[in-house]
C-alpha cells in the first residue's frame, strides 16, 4: 500500500466518522433519548469533525508526494 492508498483510507475513514456520528444523532433526536441541551452543546461545537486545515494538510501532502490531486468546480 502506497502513500496515496493510505491517505485515501484516512480520509474515508473521518467520513464515515462523519456519517455514524450524524446518524446516532439522528436517532437520538427520533427517539428522545438526549436532552435538547445536550444536543445544542454537541452541534455548538467549534471544532469540526475535518477542519480546512487538515483539508490543506491532505493537499500538501499529496502534492508532497508528487500524488495526482483531481480538482472540480
Amino acid at each position: 500500500m502506497d502513500n496515496k492508498d493510505r491517505l485515501i483510507l484516512a480520509l474515508a475513514a473521518l467520513l464515515r466518522a462523519e456519517r455514524e456520528t450524524r446518524g446516532a444523532l439522528m436517532d437520538a433526536l427520533e427517539e428522545e433519548s438526549i436532552s435538547r441541551e445536550t444536543l445544542l452543546a454537541i452541534l455548538s461545537d467549534p471544532i469540526p469533525i475535518v477542519t480546512q486545515e487538515d483539508i490543506e494538510f491532505a493537499e500538501r501532502f499529496a502534492l508532497s508526494k508528487h500524488l495526482p490531486l483531481e480538482r472540480k468546480g
